[in-house]
């Protein structure tokens, strides 16, 4: 069965800095059919205008993915992290039991990103945080990028799931097994894209449960995000 999440109805603010849209409920916005997919808590799509950011804040027992689409973010922490973010590089934060951090634009071109929050298989984790460049990201095919099942050569998680990213040229098609009992989520990030047959567009976002595959296809060039959860 297919769950479609339309971008059209996700929840949205404009603060003028900020631009940005919730798959999920977050922070001000709030849907009580739309608290999150299996531990898939969080997909807020932001944009960030020049010059500004998101000052130090709090957060505790969660898996912090940003994945970025355009622009360089700087982001701090209370583990004494100052990095640069880019197109092409991933980063995971694990709050645990509490971290403090920042996530400013200080460059002149504004930001545009995705950012993922999936809840951690047990509480109170030690906070950690790591980065990583994938050379081959922007290229048609299937990347693994995030796991929390031993896949070698990604960043990891603290939870039974795994976000890959999806690319495909036009004509392409890529297909994603799903073990028994697992589920899927796929977020557009380009479309048009099918999702096991059905057209989707940028910014929806699609629950599988039930199927034993997540099979894409574009006539044109796409892109996506896709999760392995249990």
């Amino acid at each position: 069965m297919l769950i479609p999440r339309p971008s059209a109805a996700r929840g949205g603010f404009d603060f003028g800095w900020l631009k940005t849209r919730h798959t999920f409920s977050f922070g001000d916005y709030h849907d009580r059919n739309w608290m999150g997919f299996r531990s898939l808590r969080v997909i807020n799509e932001d944009r960030v205008a020049p010059h500004t950011g998101f000052g130090e804040h709090g957060h505790r027992d969660m898996e912090i993915i940003t994945v970025m689409l355009s622009g360089v973010l700087t982001h701090g922490d209370s583990l004494k992290n100052r990095q640069t973010l880019q197109v092409g590089e991933i980063q995971r934060m694990t709050a645990g039991k509490g971290i403090l951090h920042s996530e400013m634009n200080e460059g002149d071109e504004p930001v545009h990103l995705l950012q993922i929050w999936i809840q951690p298989g047990e509480k109170g984790l030690a906070p950690d945080y790591e980065q990583m460049v994938f050379p081959q990201m922007g290229e048609a095919g299937f990347h693994p990028l995030v796991s929390g099942r031993g896949r070698q050569g990604t960043l990891v998680m603290h939870q039974n799931a795994e976000l890959f990213r999806a690319v495909l040229a036009a004509g392409g098609e890529l297909v994603h097994k799903l073990e028994p009992e697992r589920h899927g989520w796929v977020q557009v990030i380009k479309g048009p894209l099918r999702v096991n047959g059905e057209l989707f567009q940028a910014g929806d976002g699609i629950g599988l449960g039930g199927e034993d595959r997540i099979h894409l296809s574009a006539d044109g060039e796409a892109d996506a995000l896709v999760f392995d959860l249990s």
